[in-house]
């Protein structure tokens, strides 16, 4: 899937013993790349839009409502894509 787009960007916010706060930016087209969270996690979307998310098994996307969170267990293997024509911002919290 990631072949020839850009990479999104992650700019940490907080990286201490209990969380890791980052910033994730996503051009048109741009993707993670394939992934894996050692930890469970939070999203808050600053952007309303729909990301495609493939993992082994398949494809979802995802609804994204800017400043509405979401929870995400640790270890499904997966890459986030931005199909819209603008950019994608959330920030993310891990906790270790």
């Amino acid at each position: 899937m990631s072949e020839n787009r850009p990479r999104s960007t992650q700019t940490v916010q907080i990286d201490n013993d209990r969380v890791h706060v980052s910033e994730s930016r996503f051009p048109p087209g741009a993707t993670t790349g394939w992934h894996r969270h050692d930890h469970d996690y939070v999203v808050v979307p600053l952007t309303t839009a729909r990301l495609r998310v493939v993992t082994a098994t398949g494809e979802a996307f995802n609804e994204l409502v800017t400043g509405q969170a979401y929870f995400r267990t640790a270890g499904v293997e997966h890459e986030v894509i931005n199909d819209n024509p603008f950019d994608v911002v959330f920030v993310e919290t891990e906790v270790k």
